[in-house]
């Protein structure tokens, strides 16, 4: 068996049945002969989002895989491993590499070294024997403790090599951790005794699959539940005490709630300070509960610390703060101050969601496509900029892994590679990728990979025909050199390349055109409805 032929075993051995690639990868020919479909990417990076969203909806179970030729095609997918990377999502990324003699020649690209900094863990195969050990260790990576991209990079010599022996490989084992039963019992007193205690869940709660347990302590204590960016759909936000979740841009009720909080309890996160991550107010209880030890103290400064699964501290916590609590506690009073909260915030909003002018408000759009589509059989997620302000403080979602929220790392054109993802890993479900005119300039040619691969996403296109979110950055730029603006007919390039495209300028066109393109997706045909937006920046930063 030759190393290409033993790698493909192992991955289908793994449970792989999807490898995304661009060639020049002979791990790509011999995952076809094995029957492992590879999907052809036009650019790496979105290949990496394709593989990241599939591990992120099977939680690990279908693990992403990317394959790429050496030298410019790892170059090229540098971006997205960096963004799996920032997101804490599993990818196996394996770049074919310059022969073991040239491996480490200057100027010749080495992935091991130049991508160490955006993977858990980097690795050359230089030897055929050393195979199944190589890729044991990658998998062990990818399946346990904090789950980030590995990669292993395949020297172009070493794949045509033979084995010198039969191939032995069984599928690694999957471990989990819990916390220590006194540091529960003490966070548990904590939270009992607490006046005004907030949950804040992140997307640890999605890997443990731990959505039953968060709900069971947030009912027990009748404590408010807001989550990342990452966490979002974790918790459903139309349970009366869900405070919904947000990143720079955030629910009223979420802030409010926040800031008011006297014990802060953080399942499945990190509180990474960023940009575009939920703002932690300062001198609050911190009761840190994370799989990942250098998580504490990073940027939020915790009086606790729980080490361990989500799914198994939230049992535990279950289970101590139940031996507290002599009665149940009424929810009523917490549900009842979020919802008049919530009414305050939404008053002002409301003017925007519902607008009758055009150009159109992309809020407007954004609540219409909310209620047009079923939002528990739809995944979406937003693209970088304003796109992700304008859709994440409003869209309640109500099923798990129904919404793929991210924003440690920003880059433009994410969703598009994260929708086609998604529609693979969940093909009856409806995958919506909302992105701006910005966004689509980076990714936007994958948009026929979709048609190619008959992966029917819908793309919502925001068009406002400039960067808006720089206009007040940039005020000089844009009068003298126009430097903001952007242009194109996005519907007529959707059609060009074999999807459905329409654009939209009237408010009420764009119902009807959401159902048509709905309509084109279940037909087999990817849709990008494009609608002509105003150059709308404002976003409910509080």
């Amino acid at each position: 068996m030759k190393v290409s032929s033993a790698i493909v075993e192992i991955l289908r051995r793994e449970g792989v049945d999807v490898i995304f690639g661009y060639p020049r990868n002979a791990v790509l020919e011999a995952a076809a002969d094995a029957g492992i479909r590879p999907v052809i990417v036009r650019q790496e990076r979105t290949g990496v989002h394709m593989a990241d969203a599939l591990s992120r909806l099977t939680r690990g179970r279908r693990m992403g895989v990317f394959a790429m030729q050496h030298g410019p095609g790892t170059e090229n997918a540098y971006g997205g491993v960096a963004q799996a990377y920032s997101e804490s999502v599993p990818v196996l990324v394996l770049p074919q590499g310059y022969a073991r003699r040239l491996a480490f020649v200057p100027d010749n690209y080495n992935a091991c070294v130049s991508m160490r900094g955006i993977t858990k863990h980097a690795e050359p195969i230089t030897a055929a024997g050393e195979i199944a050990n190589i890729m044991r260790r990658a998998f062990t990576h990818l399946r346990n403790g904090r789950l980030r991209p590995v990669l292993v990079e395949m020297p172009w010599d070493v794949l045509a090599d033979e084995l010198p022996e039969p191939l032995v490989y069984a599928p690694v084992v999957r471990t989990r951790s819990a916390p220590d039963r006194e540091a529960v019992r003490e966070a548990a007193r904590v939270l009992v005794a607490a006046k005004r205690p907030v949950i804040h869940a992140g997307q640890g709660v999605h890997w443990a699959e731990a959505y039953a347990g968060l709900r069971g302590l947030a009912e027990l204590l009748a404590a408010p539940v807001s989550t990342s960016l990452e966490g979002k759909s974790a918790f459903d936000e139309t349970h009366p005490l869900a405070l919904g979740s947000g990143g720079a841009a955030i629910p009223g009720q979420l802030r409010h709630f926040l800031d008011r909080s006297d014990v802060i309890l953080g399942i499945g996160c990190s509180f990474s300070e960023t940009a575009f991550g939920v703002r932690m107010p300062e001198d609050k209880h911190v009761i840190h509960a994370t799989l990942d030890p250098a998580d504490l103290n990073k940027s939020v400064v915790c009086a606790q610390a729980l080490i361990g699964d989500a799914e198994l501290t939230l049992a535990m916590l279950i289970e101590e703060c139940s031996a507290l609590i002599t009665e149940p506690r009424d929810p009523g009073p917490v549900a009842a101050e979020i919802a008049a909260v919530e009414a305050a915030w939404m008053k002002t909003w409301l003017p925007l969601l519902t607008s009758d002018e055009a150009p159109l408000s992309p809020y407007r759009v954004l609540w219409d496509l909310q209620n047009t589509v079923d939002v528990a059989e739809t995944i979406i997620t937003h693209d970088a900029g304003s796109p992700r302000d304008q859709l994440t403080p409003f869209w309640k979602c109500t099923a798990p892994l129904s919404y793929l929220g991210w924003g440690k790392s920003t880059q433009l054109g994410y969703g598009l590679g994260l929708a086609m993802g998604a529609k693979l890993a969940c093909p009856d479900k409806l995958c919506i990728n909302v992105w701006g005119d910005a966004a689509i300039g980076f990714t936007g040619m994958d948009f026929e990979t979709a048609v190619r691969e008959r992966l029917p996403i819908l793309s919502i296109l925001l068009n406002n025909s400039a960067m808006a979110i720089e206009l007040p950055v940039m005020p000089i730029a844009t009068e003298r050199y126009r430097s903001t603006d952007i242009s194109g007919d996005y519907a007529a390039f959707a059609r060009s390349m074999g999807g459905y495209g329409e654009r939209v300028e009237a408010p009420a066109d764009i119902v009807p055109a959401i159902r048509r393109g709905i309509e084109a997706t279940l037909r087999g045909q990817p849709a990008l409805i494009e609608f002509i937006t105003a150059q709308e920046t404002r976003a409910s930063r509080l």
